[in-house]
């Protein structure tokens, strides 16, 4: 009798460990895709530029628009990159 109750449990374990592995592998893209795109967003805003959709658009002085790079240009090895 005791031992069908150490088998339940540890199925329980197994379905538990298999479930928070899956919730990891599903979590972990979404995370460094948000992560990643607050980054740029931010290399963006420090360097000068308005986010324009998936562009960063530098703003002159007067308004004027100057410069623009993609989302993705905007961070390089971690690293902001200027206009």
């Amino acid at each position: 009798m005791y031992m069908k109750e150490a088998a339940g449990e540890a199925n329980l374990t197994v379905v538990a460990i298999i479930l928070i592995a899956v919730v990891v592998a599903v979590a972990t893209p979404l995370v460094k895709s948000l992560m990643n795109r607050n980054a740029w967003k931010s290399c963006c805003s420090d360097a000068g530029g308005v986010v324009d959709g998936s562009n960063c658009v530098q703003i002159g002085n007067d308004g004027s628009r100057g410069q623009s790079k993609t989302g993705t240009k905007m961070v390089s090895n971690g690293q902001c990159q200027s206009f």
